[in-house]
């Protein structure tokens, strides 16, 4: 998700979409599919050519489509700013946008009303995985009225979208593929950082093996006492793990499947455990504070940028950017960098991850739509160049010129508005905003980006090193079933037990926690809940070829 989506919903609105995700899907089908539009029965009003957008080739004059969002907070604003009105003039279409919550989107499927478009948040939610029942195949309204929408879609993500029954009926924003980790255009955003004068004058050593990280942490609080020597985001009561959970694994390299391509319990690897059992020696030592396990993502911010930590392990540093920048801001040399940090005991390299092919909203064409063909036409130019280039940085020659290289740079009074008056840039431009089809990689590939000076070093050190986890995407048990209310409670109780083994008073304590927590699997039925997620997995696979 682009940076300024992420500075938004840092702040709350994720809970929200959890939410969502959680209770959407409580519908009605039948009635949802009873009132039907045309759907693909009409005959393309214009030749169609597979070399040629569809709508480019539609003279129709006018359309009007209504397109839900199922958030309250989406803009309904169309046609006044800059990206919506070149939106109506270049597909002769007027959208209506309607926005609610998961009463009013159930209330739709209930009454079989629904609009012409559909956006929710979760890809494998109960309405996602009914949507047969009240959407269009995208793939069906591609090959009758526009075969273009397949050079601009990423055929992996179709493949991935694609229901049991051969169709995909739904197309999200942000979905990053196997090619966009290739490339090495997604910003990595978890690291072991230090910050540089206390680094310096320690003498800049190595904190990769445990000992070379105790033997830090003691410099650091004989030489910095004022400093907390190690911290990291915390715990939460709804059992967030923080970053010392799968971010840390990846970082060590911890495998995500068994040698046989089975699913592997990362909780329990020895490796891991072995730098939770460093951290915990940390702990007793003095390094650790116990605020960590008691700090809100607000008051660790608020440290950040008053540099309390000396090191840390970071979860998405973009969006601690605000906090890595007001602490340069203020102390230019308390600046953060990262560093490799604790590297696995057994050799591995770290495997990063971000977004994977899910990605984040999903966009639908119902039965009902009224004009199918413009409907997929909007599809297929929203994912195009022309498109992507509208959404990401507005219209050329009028909110961004081509530099030399070819790179779109937006003009100096666009960047003036945005810095002094960000309502306003909202309003008149509604750039970064409309991301129904937005992808982080055409920004860093077709613009020209300044560095952050708070986060571009980080980001520069995780080059190379992310790696897909796609085989591992929505293989949790479906939601209602008592295994995913399993799931539930071993989740809890592990951000306990991993607070807690942090924290023990001894090796003995902590390896009584680790047997409880083994014990807690076994008597939750674990062994149900390892056999679904091998079996979505072994799903996951045929879709990404690669069983």
């Amino acid at each position: 998700m682009g940076r300024m989506l992420k500075s938004l919903f840092s702040k709350g609105i994720i809970l929200v979409l959890a939410l969502t995700m959680l209770l959407t899907g409580c519908f009605n089908s039948e009635s949802a599919s009873s009132k039907q539009g045309s759907g693909t029965k009409e005959k393309a009003r214009y030749e169609v050519d597979e070399n040629t957008p569809a709508w480019k080739a539609d003279k129709k004059e006018s359309t009007e489509l209504t397109w839900y969002v199922n958030a309250d907070w989406f803009n309904k604003e169309y046609g006044n700013d800059t990206i919506t009105k070149k939106l109506k003039e270049d597909l002769n279409l007027d959208i209506k946008f309607l926005t609610g919550d998961d009463t009013k989107l159930n209330t739709y499927f209930a009454s079989g009303e629904l609009p012409d478009i559909i956006t929710i948040f979760g890809g494998n939610s109960p309405t996602a995985q009914k949507a047969a029942t009240w959407a269009l195949p995208l793939n069906e309204l591609a090959d009758k009225y526009d075969p273009y929408f397949y050079k601009v879609a990423e055929k992996q993500t179709l493949d991935w979208y694609q229901l049991k029954d051969g169709n995909t009926y739904g197309y999200p924003s942000f979905s990053n593929t196997e090619k966009h980790y290739e490339a090495n255009m997604i910003p990595g955003m978890d690291a072991f950082v230090v910050r540089k004068d206390i680094y310096e004058a320690i003498g800049k050593p190595s904190m990769s093996t445990p000992e070379e990280f105790l033997a830090a942490m003691e410099k650091i609080k004989s030489q910095f006492p004022e400093t907390v020597p190690f911290g990291f985001r915390g715990f939460s009561a709804a059992g967030d793990t923080g970053s010392l959970s799968h971010f840390l694994q990846n970082h060590l390299g911890v495998p995500i499947t068994t040698e046989d391509g089975k699913w592997y319990n990362r909780n329990l690897d020895e490796d891991y455990l072995s730098w939770i059992s460093t951290f915990n020696k940390a702990y007793k030592e003095g390094y650790i504070s116990d605020d960590n396990f008691s700090d809100d993502n607000v008051k660790f911010e608020e440290k950040v940028a008053r540099g309390d930590y000396a090191t840390m392990f970071i979860s998405g540093a973009i969006q601690l950017g605000g906090a890595l920048q007001k602490n340069i801001a203020s102390n230019p040399e308390q600046k953060y960098i990262a560093i490799d940090g604790p590297k696995s005991t057994k050799g591995n390299e770290p495997t990063l991850s971000q977004t994977g092919i899910s990605g984040w909203s999903v966009t639908y064409v119902t039965k009902n739509v009224k004009d199918p063909q413009k409907a997929i036409q909007l599809f297929t130019y929203l994912l195009s160049d022309e498109g992507q280039y509208l959404t990401t940085y507005g219209v050329e020659g009028e909110t961004y010129d081509l530099n030399a290289e070819g790179k779109a740079v937006l003009k100096p009074e666009v960047v003036q508005l945005r810095d002094s008056n960000p309502d306003e840039f909202k309003k008149k431009y509604r750039l970064g905003e409309f991301w129904f089809f937005g992808h982080d990689t055409f920004a860093l590939e077709k613009g020209q980006n300044e560095p952050v000076e708070a986060t571009s070093q980080i980001t520069d050190w995780a080059k190379g090193k992310l790696k897909p986890q796609f085989i591992l995407e929505n293989t949790d048990p479906d939601q209602g079933t008592g295994e995913a209310r399993s799931l539930t409670n071993i989740n809890s109780y592990w951000a306990t037990t991993l607070a807690n083994m942090l924290r023990s008073k001894n090796d003995k304590e902590f390896d009584k926690l680790k047997a409880d927590y083994e014990k807690f699997l076994e008597a939750n039925n674990f062994d149900s809940i390892v056999k679904i997620r091998n079996e979505k997995m072994k799903e996951n696979a045929k879709k990404l070829g690669s069983e």
